[in-house]
């Protein structure tokens, strides 16, 4: 917790029902943690809590970026079946414990998850988001995420190339999931040249581009390599062997280390800083709460904000000599700081806390 500067790591578990959980709260300097609920397979537990502190850091630095009033945090659940569907008394119980936390962390869709495991914590506690729509909700933040990863791919490219159109790039996208496969499409009608990898070759093949290896994937020559599945892939060996001109994809956490960033740095890489470009998911959210509720357009609109932010970043690493990735981090740093306060308590106030609390009453047996 000291080394990744954490308020708060709680772990849960139901034995009844098989439900083991970690929930790390990184930061609520800038509000109330929000971050997805992961359902993956570990195989030690220190793997998952190290991917929740990982990934709980990143949300802060992505909402003080986008310039949000939150915080990031993250759960993890133990989930060995990557198909089984989740019970309701599975879901409730996660949700119920989610409540103790007394809205300190917000629970979001992340991998693993879908909206119905959203609608069924949210039967136990109002700190849910993305729930269904025609319950006040954003839905699946997929395709937002995507529409961001896209704009910050043409800022990037602005950097690489002197111009940020994407008709004609060769663009390979490592991972099929929601947010890779939403990717591709979008790429696909912007006139891009797009192949895909995934370890599930069915998935990789249903998306409707040329589907390549997922050993090959990260050799494969182009002019943007688009990481959109887990994290870590980034390493000095793997940047070594990068044939691209732009890393840009909706990954969390794809730098392994700063040793990475300096690779891709050495090489005259454009890393697009992952934080800054797949942030349109809790843009997306944020939107919950606005005056007037959720609204598609708006999303939308400020999702495609991502561009400037990923054009002042990688602005800035070029003025100071410094990686994109400590030119995102200082920036949100920065924010952080500015805000000059301490941890949130539950109760403060919060246009959030009460868009979320006024909206459970829909989800009440």
């Amino acid at each position: 917790m000291l080394t990744y500067e954490h308020e708060q790591v709680t772990y849960f578990a139901d034995p009844a029902i098989g439900l083991r959980a970690i929930v790390a709260i990184h930061s609520t300097v800038l509000g109330p943690a929000l971050g997805g609920v992961r359902f993956w397979h570990y195989a030690r537990e220190e793997d998952a809590r190290t991917d929740a502190l990982r990934l709980s850091q990143a949300m802060t630095m992505k909402a003080a970026v986008a310039g949000l009033a939150q915080g990031g945090g993250k759960a993890v659940v133990f989930w060995d079946d990557p198909h089984a569907p989740r019970s309701d008394a599975f879901l409730r119980s996660l949700g119920r414990w989610i409540d103790v936390l007394g809205g300190r962390y917000l629970a979001a869709e992340d991998v693993g998850a879908s909206q119905r495991d959203m609608d069924g914590i949210a039967r136990e506690t109002p700190w849910v988001t993305g729930v269904d729509p025609a319950r006040g909700g954003s839905g699946d933040p997929s395709p937002v995420t995507a529409f961001g990863v896209l704009h910050g791919m043409r800022a990037a490219c602005v950097a690489a190339f002197g111009s940020g159109e994407l008709a004609g790039r060769r663009v390979v996208v490592q991972g099929a999931g929601h947010v890779g496969a939403c990717l591709a499409r979008l790429l696909v009608d912007a006139g891009s040249h797009v192949a895909i990898a995934d370890i599930d070759a069915d998935k990789a093949r249903a998306v409707g581009v040329p589907v390549l290896a997922s050993d090959e994937v990260m050799s494969a020559d182009c002019d943007v390599f688009a990481p959109c599945a887990l994290g870590g892939v980034l390493t000095r060996a793997s940047a070594a062997a990068l044939r691209c001109a732009v890393v840009c994809g909706a990954a969390n956490n794809q730098l392994l280390d700063d040793d990475a960033a300096d690779a891709l740095e050495a090489r005259g890489i454009v890393y697009a800083p992952d934080y800054v470009v797949n942030a349109g998911g809790i843009i997306n959210i944020a939107q919950e709460w606005a005056p007037g509720g959720y609204d598609a357009d708006r999303a939308y609109a400020e999702t495609a904000r991502i561009a400037d932010t990923t054009g002042r970043v990688l602005a800035t690493a070029r003025e100071e000599r410094i990686t994109p990735a400590r030119a995102a981090d200082e920036l949100a740093r920065r924010r952080i700081a500015a805000a000059g306060r301490g941890p949130y308590r539950p109760g403060e106030p919060s246009a959030m806390r009460d868009a979320l609390v006024a909206r459970h009453d829909v989800f009440k047996d």
